[in-house]
């Protein structure tokens, strides 16, 4: 199943899952969103925030193909998303929140305002890899991904089937650039074969 290609699906199962993450994290204190997330160098504040720019890039493609303007997911860049995550991840608890809140709203409207009109100028590329129409796929990988990434006790067994049987294939795809050595691709190619075992020491480098 490719979600790219069904954004009404993806941006049903986008809608429930902001809704099951903002029910997730309710009541989250100062001291929770300090703590490490399972993400190296990024608490859960920084997770939370990345969540709330991302949702806000997402909308700003969405918004643009609307009104008939391919436009990028942020304005000045990579270098502005970094910072605005740094600087929303020292807010307290109740101003991440909100502020993922707002994010998540209106991108809700605008996945069903892009609904309604029949998903216009999907094609649209935002200077990135995708076409607009694939704006609810990915954000439901973000999501979903992120919910592991908190550390507050959501688990991949919790992911959707749709969202799982999309991403299968496009992370196996990344697994020759996230192997360590020859060593252990050769080691992953005979498994894949049914020719040995993986050894307890293989790893892959994270994606993302």
């Amino acid at each position: 199943m490719d979600l790219e290609k069904n954004p009404s699906l993806a941006a049903q199962l986008c809608l429930e899952s902001h809704k099951e993450l903002l029910e997730h994290l309710a009541g989250l204190s100062d001291v929770s969103m300090q703590r490490d997330s399972k993400l190296p160098g990024w608490s859960v504040g920084h997770v939370l925030t990345h969540l709330a720019r991302n949702a806000d890039a997402h909308a700003r493609r969405l918004e643009g193909a609307l009104n008939g303007e391919d436009l990028p997911k942020y304005a000045n860049g990579a270098e502005q998303r970094r910072q605005e995550i740094e600087d929303g991840a020292r807010n307290s608890a109740s101003e991440i929140l909100a502020d993922l809140e707002v994010s998540i709203h209106r991108l809700d409207r605008l996945l069903e305002q892009s609904e309604q009109a029949e998903w216009p100028n999907a094609d649209f590329m935002g200077g990135g890899h995708y076409g607009v129409g694939g704006c609810p796929a990915h954000r439901l990988r973000e999501v979903q991904m992120h919910l592991v990434d908190l550390g507050l006790g959501y688990s991949p067994s919790q992911w959707p089937d749709e969202y799982a049987a999309w991403d299968l294939g496009n992370l196996l795809a990344t697994v020759p650039e996230r192997l360590a050595s020859v060593e252990a691709r050769t080691e992953l190619i005979a498994w894949l074969a049914g020719r040995g075992p993986l050894s307890k020491g293989f790893t892959l480098d994270p994606w993302g």
